[in-house]
């Protein structure tokens, strides 16, 4: 690291762009390095941040969108406004790396930072990147990646995984059990419907509790404003969304049905639990869900149950599926490599923020 001691941290549109990062922060504010994060306007990744002693930037910023619309036009102002903004930030703020976690937020200021002849690390959790990530790949000088199984070139490369939370990795299974109020030794089914597409597996799953609930406690993390009142059962618990306990939920689980976004995927696999995936469909996505599940399903990592044929009675087979031959899936999730990906990363970014002489830093 150079002796200005500050890395810059982007990434934004959804908090899948921005949580992973938490540990990468925390690490580096361990090490006495400062760290400032550039996000939107729009305050979402600000308040994601809240409590972080993280100085945070607003800049204005586009949607990346991969069809023909009007609103195009209006954005492609609004991006190269956001480089010039970020452009004015970097070269005021003048860190020796800047650390991309992708979004659309983090194009204008890989560009602005490239200009700023500022070294970009930036990671990808899919397969295959997604648009912010592809423009910016000529401006990156390391690409970090979640999976072995992807396809993405570039100049430097390196299979780090995601930085998985510490509070995740020392989940308590009896502190789990106890916070959720189960008594007994029943297994724990833990459904998740995220935050696109929520809706569908929220009714399928409700649809099914008559079957499942004589063999499961369940707990269905339904999404904001999407808990059913009407739905009374001791061994059926909803919740909006799960904080600070997720990590001893996730340990108290014995299942989780899951949508395939990289983050959740990897989480779930670090943690070698029995899951079924339902990946978001063309019509929702771009189709990385799909890529997700469909590599996590040739591993035998992951029991893959497309949208297109979810109903309650293809849920509960799949349940029953999965349950039939526990010790198949164990042993598969036991070949799946997790890495100290938050190491990892961090070396990266001591690494590139030495790697060069600029005009305004001076070397260790």
């Amino acid at each position: 690291m150079t002796a200005n001691r500050r890395v810059v941290v982007t990434g934004g549109g959804t908090a899948g762009h921005v949580i992973p990062a938490f540990p990468v922060i925390d690490r580096l504010l361990e090490n006495d390095i400062q760290v400032s994060f550039i996000g939107s306007t729009s305050g979402f990744e600000e308040q994601l941040l809240r409590g972080y002693t993280v100085d945070f930037h607003g800049i204005k910023t586009g949607k990346l969108r991969r069809y023909l619309s009007l609103e195009n036009l209006t954005d492609a102002f609004r991006v190269l406004l956001g480089i010039w903004q970020a452009f004015r930030i970097l070269r005021r703020l003048k860190p020796a790396v800047v650390f991309s976690k992708g979004g659309y937020v983090a194009f204008p200021v890989v560009f602005a930072a490239w200009l700023n002849r500022i070294p970009v690390v930036a990671h990808e959790s899919d397969l295959t990147p997604g648009l912010a990530n592809r423009l910016s790949m000529p401006f990156v000088k390391s690409l970090c990646l979640t999976f072995s199984d992807s396809q993405v070139k570039g100049r430097r490369i390196l299979v780090t995984g995601t930085a998985v939370r510490p509070a995740l990795l020392r989940g308590d299974e009896k502190k789990g059990r106890e916070w959720l109020g189960v008594l007994s030794n029943d297994p724990i089914l833990v459904v998740v419907g995220g935050s696109l597409g929520a809706a569908r597996i929220n009714a399928v799953i409700r649809q099914a509790l008559p079957e499942l609930l004589d063999r499961y406690f369940i707990v269905h993390v339904v999404g904001d404003g999407n808990i059913d009142g009407n739905l009374e059962n001791p061994n059926y618990r909803q919740f909006e969304f799960v904080s600070d306990q997720w990590g001893d939920v996730l340990a108290a689980a014995s299942m989780v049905i899951s949508r395939a976004g990289a983050n959740a995927l990897y989480e779930l696999l670090a943690l070698r639990k029995l899951n079924i995936l339902i990946p978001l469909s063309m019509k929702s996505s771009r189709g990385d869900q799909i890529e997700n599940a469909q590599m996590a399903e040739r591993r035998g990592w992951s029991f893959v149950l497309p949208e297109e044929n979810l109903s309650k009675e293809a849920l509960v087979q799949s349940v029953d599926f999965v349950q039939r031959d526990t010790d198949y899936w164990h042993d598969n999730l036991s070949t799946f490599e997790v890495r100290d990906s938050t190491t990892l990363i961090t070396d990266e970014l001591m690494r590139a923020g030495r790697r060069k002489r600029f005009w305004f830093m001076e070397v260790d």
